[in-house]
Parts: structure tokens; C-alpha cells; sequence
């Protein structure tokens, strides 16, 4: 435990006096280290790919789950998309420095809020490794280093990944301690980050499952941006044009069904389900979306399964969908309030007054009116990338892109003055 404790507090401590570095690095520096990150990322994609099959091969003999295995697997042109965020996150303007807000006061104190970043940022994620890329990217142009700790699952893709990486820091001039991953899969990593490595993290940030942020919020010894599970929701309202809701339900649940973005309740309002609710169902099933619903949905579609009362909080990250009739806009919100993650809603109308009320009543990070869940991203947000979504209602909400991963202070110019 010891020589786990000094590694990782050596690291700690690595990762400070990059922040320092990064601090002072010009805008122009810090957007060539990504620019050559993302060359490097392309140049190594043979190795990333190989690396990543590995883990792909013991995660399926480990028993890992196919919508698991699907976020774990890259594919040539998954790594270029990889690459290609990180190009894009270069291509973002800056945003350290920015005078955010100035003023003078009567004294003739002039006063300044500046942009700066956060620190040092310790990334606890699962089984991901477009996450190590991601976060990478994103602290490096927020001026921030990285701890990354990636699940065991992806842990040789990871390595490659973060590779490619240094090699581009390295190109700029730029430490490699900016951008730190933990090589290691023994769980008492965690531990250790979770201590604060002696003060040198400045902020926590756990993307997994319910327990892996459970964990990080009741055990840190340091801030923590929470990206909770994606129970997310589409409501259709009884003024949804019926093909439009198709499409969108369809999507929302059926593109990727292993991302935090994915639909995992259908909400359909009483005064239109027995329009909406049976298109809709034989969209999904022909789809192979298996579907458990309330009495009220399973008397106008009689295939639907019987749900119970777990399945209106489950993420189900896989093609199977909880369907229940509410209430109009109110019954909605209310289901979304009890059962909801606080992470993503959309409502499909035609009705203005209605979307508003909706987007006005429902408390989540992201809220929609007329698109899929599915834009849940930080890449649709136009971002470049993400972190993760932030369910935290404190410091940042939703995609965590470069911006969200700033703070400021404040810089006050006088002539002289002394306080009275």
C-alpha cells in the first residue's frame, strides 16, 4: 500500500507542477500540443486498434455485457472520430483569460473577473477509452492537468490512447505530467485519488454508474462534479405530430442504446396514446426494443410486458424501454421529478405553450423540445468533446466541455487607495 500511496502522490504532485506550466502557457502553445495530439492519435491508430481488441477479447470472456462490450469496442473510424474531436478541441477559441465581467467602483477601484483553470483534475471513468482522449483534450485546453483513471476494461486501449497524447504534448514543449493516467487496475487507486493526494487534486470528477459516483461522493476528501446515470425521459405530448414522435422515440432509444443519452422512459400523454403509443410500439419492437409498461400502455398495445415499479428508475442501457401514460405536461413532470437522474428530457409537440410549460417545469441538466436525447453530447453541443454530462446543479451543468472546466478571479487595479 505504501509503494501505491507514493506513486500516486508522486503523480500528485507531477500533475501540480504542470498545472503551473499550463497555466502559464500561451493559448498558441496549448492549441499546437492538441493539433499534434490529434496527428498522433491517427499515426498510432494500428496500435490503439490493436490494444483495444485485446480488451474487447477479455472483456467478452470476462462476461461483460454486449451494450458494455459496445462502448468499450473502437473501430477504425471510431478512433478517427476520436482524433477528430481532438482537432476540434483545438480549433475552440480559448477560454482562459477572458474578462468575464468589469466594473469601477466609487473609490476608483477597478475591478476584474478573469477566466483561469481549476487546477488539477482527477477523471474517474469506466469502460470508455474515447473518455481518456476526451478529457484529456478538454484539460489540456482549459489549462488544467489530468489524473485520468480509467476501468480495468479498457485499460491496454487507454494506454495507447494516452500515448499518442504525450507524444503531442511533448511536440509543443509541454510537460508530460499534464496528462497522467494511472496504469494500473488495482481498485486502491481510487482510494488514493479520493484522499486528495495531499491537496494537490482540485476537483474529482467520477463518470460511470450510480456506484462509482456513490462512492466518489461519500468518500473525496476533495470537490466533486458528479456525472450521475442517464434515466432519461421523452414525453409525447397530445399535440406530437404521430410521425415525428416515431422518429424521434426511435432514435432517442434505438441509436446507441449503451449511452447515458439513450431514452429509458417513454411518457405518452392520455389524450393522444391511443394515436401515438401504437406506431410507436411497432416501430420500436420491429427495432428489437422489448417494452414494459403500465396497464394503461398495455391496454392499447397488448405485447407490451407488465412493468413494476423498478423499472421507472432504471437505466437500462440496452434495447429495452419503460412506457407509462401520464397526465398531460403536469403528469410528466411529476414522473420525471420522482424517478428522473437529473440528467436529460425531451417533449415532442406541436403545441408552443405546452413545450414551455414543460421546459419551464422539468429541473434537468438538458432539457429538449422536439429532438432526440440522443444530442445529449457535448460534441452536438459543439463543445469538441465532454468529460461527461454534470447532473450537479453547482459550478457546471451538462456537457462539461473546456469552459465548464474554468474558474476565475478577480483582478483589482488601483492608484493608491486605502481603505477608510
Amino acid at each position: 500500500m505504501s509503494n501505491m500511496h507514493d506513486a500516486m502522490l508522486a503523480m500528485g504532485r507531477g500533475a501540480r507542477r504542470a498545472a503551473d506550466a499550463l497555466r502559464t502557457a500561451s493559448p498558441e502553445t496549448r492549441t499546437a500540443a492538441l493539433t499534434a495530439c490529434a496527428s498522433a492519435l491517427r499515426d498510432h491508430a494500428s496500435e490503439i486498434l490493436a490494444a483495444n481488441a485485446g480488451d474487447v477479447d477479455r472483456a467478452r470472456a470476462g462476461g461483460l455485457s454486449e451494450a458494455l462490450i459496445d462502448r468499450l469496442s473502437l473501430t477504425p473510424a471510431r478512433v478517427e472520430a476520436i482524433a477528430a474531436a481532438v482537432a476540434e478541441v483545438a480549433a475552440l477559441p480559448d477560454p482562459l483569460g477572458r474578462e468575464l465581467a468589469r466594473w469601477n467602483r466609487p473609490n476608483g477601484l477597478d475591478i476584474a473577473r478573469i477566466s483561469t483553470p481549476i487546477g488539477v483534475l482527477a477523471i474517474i471513468y469506466e469502460s470508455r477509452p474515447n473518455v481518456t482522449a476526451d478529457a484529456a483534450a478538454l484539460c489540456l485546453r482549459s489549462g488544467n492537468a489530468a489524473i485520468l483513471r480509467c476501468g480495468s476494461d479498457c485499460l491496454s486501449s487507454s494506454l495507447a490512447i494516452h500515448a499518442a497524447m504525450v507524444e503531442g504534448l511533448s511536440a509543443a514543449g509541454l510537460p508530460a505530467e499534464a496528462i497522467q493516467l494511472v496504469g494500473t487496475p488495482d481498485r486502491a487507486a481510487v482510494g488514493e485519488l479520493l484522499t486528495g493526494l495531499d491537496g494537490t487534486i482540485d476537483l474529482l470528477i467520477p463518470r460511470g454508474g450510480k456506484s462509482l459516483v456513490a462512492r466518489v461522493q461519500a468518500e473525496a476528501r476533495a470537490p466533486v462534479l458528479g456525472h450521475l446515470e442517464g434515466l432519461c425521459h421523452t414525453f409525447l405530448h397530445a399535440g406530437a405530430d404521430t410521425q415525428m414522435a416515431v422518429d424521434v422515440v426511435l432514435n432517442a432509444k434505438m441509436r446507441r442504446v449503451s449511452v447515458c443519452g439513450a431514452t429509458e422512459t417513454l411518457l405518452v400523454d392520455r389524450q393522444a396514446a391511443d394515436r401515438l403509443l401504437p406506431p410507436i410500439a411497432e416501430a420500436l419492437t420491429a427495432a428489437g426494443c422489448a417494452l414494459r409498461g403500465d396497464e394503461a400502455s398495455r391496454a392499447l398495445v397488448s405485447d407490451i410486458a407488465p412493468a413494476d415499479e423498478a423499472d421507472w428508475s432504471t437505466e437500462y442501457l440496452a434495447p429495452t424501454l419503460a412506457v407509462r401514460i401520464v397526465d398531460g405536461v403536469t403528469g410528466a413532470a411529476e414522473h420525471i421529478r420522482r424517478y428522473g437522474s437529473g440528467h436529460t428530457e425531451a417533449i415532442v409537440t406541436g403545441d408552443a405553450g405546452a413545450a414551455a410549460e414543460f421546459l419551464n417545469a422539468v429541473d434537468s441538466a438538458i432539457v429538449m423540445w422536439n429532438a432526440s436525447t440522443q444530442f445529449a453530447d457535448g460534441g452536438e453541443f459543439g463543445f469538441g468533446g465532454e468529460i461527461g454530462i454534470s447532473t450537479s446543479r453547482l459550478h457546471a451543468r451538462g456537457p462539461v466541455g473546456a469552459e465548464q472546466l474554468t474558474s476565475y478571479k478577480y483582478i483589482v487595479r488601483g492608484t493608491g487607495q486605502v481603505r477608510p
